[in-house]
């Protein structure tokens, strides 16, 4: 059977009519908006912006969240239409499912719970680093850190993820009151911050506006593995500033703009959703491109990016320690504090509802999806508490967080894409929100944001794929066999004439080529541990050869797939042959990694 099976309207219409596996109606517009912001305007409006201007544009940064701003719009477009036209729980991979396909959905699911689980983690961490400098600035003298045997547990992120998870679990209206009145104060500190920040800006601190490019400092490895694919593949010398600097800076500073696809997430919770989603989006993206613009004014006008370069960690709080305003420092990290809180908040929420979503089509065990008398998700809440929590205080968050952008800009990508494929599936589909002059501005957003995914980090990318195969693994080792739709049209469909089980030469093909490929992994990755060399010991001929060896072994188990019903004896071996080569695929991506960073 096709790997593209859809999702029909009707069939998503039926989930919202089971009482066990349905979400209650309780937010407003000014909900959803709240969320938007509390989510998007983070710990990164007192951060993101100084990075940025170190590091990569200079003064020209202003120009790359003005791009930021403007792909994230033509994208929530796209995601308004969705919302408002299939309000259920899920987001960018419920929208995929019903337009692209079972496969696309499972990969953009992937990428959201990646995305989610990410971020959740790392700001937890976050909002335990600032609480630990509140108790330094008022001498309370209590640890926040505690060994555990070899592992250094942080205890603040797991009482603020645990404070969270219990509210959404007593309901989203609940909880969405409680980030309102923190997200007000959080706007609050901003305007402040905005307001006196400008008496301290200067012209000649914008000049040059757009620096020229300059060699990236450190070694060859680094410079390769933290430059842009988009440079790398131009055949480009690893640089900051410059053009590819700022397009760079624009990539990086999505970040701040992410939290607008989680917002959609909430659709099956919003009331009147045709009219609720899109004016809550588009209300908080104004706000937050706003808000983001006038702090980096203010950060680049303050200080020099030359000066702001040579600190450790560069931040809007630096700025005004450079320019002698050290009192300001205490109200920015009150202003992150309050606004890390309510970021976990939105994004325990959205991780959620993205799992629940699956979930209830089967691609994720089905028990997950069960909600409580309250109308939520409790026992996945909890485990998603739980996992968040565990991740944050043992874990060293630093080197995920930049795996957060790629896949939000991944989902921003197929949700832009889909928008044209809907219409012309369900024309006479009623719309609460339509995007002018589709299919050419959907399409143009899709290529904007696969244009700013370019503009990450090679490294960045090798990751992103290694999680994109680990996925897959998981695709065919559970999600293909369990699949809702799928059996449900397999039960519609005659047997397929000639499939014996068992047999069939692409099947024993695909099991001998991927079992090669699996042992030749496994040889690679003794040679690591044990090897008097180490990586440098493998030559990049034989790395190529384990990154390409499960390659035909997968696509003779995908063509002894075709054709097959999904729950057949030999559809089922060949599911296992392919969880197996993609699992292969996963660990050989790893050894060249590592094969990489050892020779550079």
């Amino acid at each position: 059977m096709s790997l593209f099976v859809k999702k029909t309207i009707g069939e998503v219409q039926q989930d919202l009519a089971d009482p066990e596996r349905s979400l209650r109606r309780d937010l407003s517009a000014w909900d959803i908006a709240v969320m938007g912001v509390a989510v998007a305007v983070g710990a990164g409006i007192f951060s993101v912006g100084a990075q940025a201007a170190a590091n990569y544009a200079g003064p020209a940064v202003i120009i790359s969240f003005i791009i930021a701003a403007l792909v994230c719009g033509l994208a929530v477009m796209n995601y308004a239409e969705f919302a408002s036209t299939i309000p259920v729980s899920g987001s960018a991979y419920t929208f995929s499912y019903v337009s692209l396909g079972e496969l696309i959905a499972w990969i953009i699911g992937w990428d959201l719970i990646l995305e989610m689980l990410m971020a959740a983690s790392v700001i937890s961490k976050y909002w335990g680093i600032y609480v630990r400098n509140v108790f330094e600035f008022l001498h309370v003298d209590l640890p926040t850190e505690f060994p555990l045997g070899a592992l250094s547990v942080s205890w603040p992120p797991v009482l603020i993820v645990a404070l969270f998870t219990v509210l959404l679990v007593l309901g989203t209206k609940l909880t969405s009151r409680v980030n309102g009145v923190l997200t007000v104060i959080k706007i609050g500190i901003t305007l402040f911050i905005i307001v006196a920040g400008a008496f301290y800006v200067k012209a000649a601190n914008f000049s040059p506006f757009l620096p020229p490019a300059e060699p990236t400092a450190g070694s060859q490895a680094s410079g390769v593995m933290t430059q842009s694919l988009f440079a790398f593949l131009s055949g480009a010398a690893p640089t900051r500033y410059g053009v590819y600097g700022l397009l760079a800076a624009a990539a990086l500073v999505f970040f701040a703009f992410i939290g607008f696809d989680i917002v959609a997430t909430t659709a099956e919770e919003a009331k009147d959703p045709q009219r609720t989603l899109p004016r809550g989006i588009f209300g908080g993206l104004a706000l937050v491109s706003v808000l983001y613009v006038a702090v980096t004014i203010v950060v680049t006008g303050m200080v020099s990016y030359q000066a702001m370069a040579k600190e450790k960690e560069p931040s809007l709080a630096t700025a005004f320690r450079l320019v002698g305003a050290n009192w300001v420092g205490t109200i920015i990290t009150i202003g992150i504090l309050i606004g890390l809180t309510t970021v976990i908040m939105v994004l325990l929420l959205g991780l959620a509802r993205v799992v629940f979503a699956m979930s209830r089509d089967g691609l994720l065990p089905r028990g997950l999806s069960h909600t409580s008398s309250r109308g939520t998700p409790a026992r996945l809440q909890i485990l998603s508490g739980v996992v968040v929590a565990a991740i944050a205080a043992l874990a060293d968050v630093n080197q995920l967080s930049e795996m957060i952008n790629i896949g939000t800009l991944s989902a921003f990508v197929l949700v832009s894409f889909s928008v044209p494929v809907l219409r012309r599936r369900y024309p006479d589909l009623k719309r609460g929100f339509t995007v002018p002059w589709s299919p050419t501005l959907p399409i143009i957003s899709g290529v904007l944001c696969l244009w700013l995914m370019a503009n990450l980090a090679v490294e960045t990318w090798l990751r992103f794929v290694v999680w994109l195969l680990v996925g897959l693994t998981l695709y065919f080792g559970y999600s293909y066999r369990h699949s809702r739709a799928r059996l449900e049209q397999d039960a519609e469909l005659p047997t397929a004439s000639g499939a014996r089980p068992g047999t069939g030469s692409w099947t024993v093909a695909a099991g001998v080529l991927v079992g090669l490929s699996l042992v030749a992994a496994i040889g690679a990755i003794i040679v690591l541990l044990v090897g008097p060399g180490g990586a440098a010991t493998l030559s990049g001929g034989v790395v190529w050869a384990l990154i390409l060896g499960p390659a035909p072994g997968i696509v003779a188990g995908h063509l002894a797939l075709s054709g097959t019903g999904s729950d057949s004896v030999r559809s089922r071996a060949v599911q296992t042959i392919l969880a197996t080569g993609y699992g292969t695929a996963a660990v050989a991506v790893v050894v060249g990694i590592v094969h990489a960073l050892a020779v550079l």
